[in-house]
């Protein structure tokens, strides 16, 4: 399992646009195949940053999540809509693999 860490940087005066497209990967995310961990909006200190996090089997099963995304109508409508508003100025993607406590004698 690996998971996918998106930060986003943003225009601190449309983070409402934000939540709302946040929203909406809330739907499709899950929809087409990962476990959606969470979006986070902006509350105190940074008004600018953002992320979404999501596990996923492997890097070969988030090739065939990504197509059934762009795919998807929420998918689309949710790409379409960012690239429209342009509430996103920067977007990142990590893959992150957890590290389990090891039991100890």
């Amino acid at each position: 399992m690996i998971t996918c860490f998106i930060p986003y940087e943003l225009d601190p005066f449309r983070v409402d646009a934000f939540e709302d497209y946040a929203r909406d990967w809330n739907h499709a995310i899950p929809r087409c195949g990962a476990d959606l961990v969470c979006y986070f909006a902006p509350h105190e200190g940074s008004a600018t940053t953002g992320y979404g996090v999501y596990n996923i089997e492997s890097l070969a099963a988030y090739e065939a999540y990504r197509a059934r995304l762009r795919d998807d109508p929420l998918g689309r409508q949710n790409y379409e809509f960012a690239k429209r508003e342009r509430f996103i100025l920067k977007e990142d993607r990590i893959f992150l693999r957890r590290v389990m406590a090891e039991a100890r004698p």
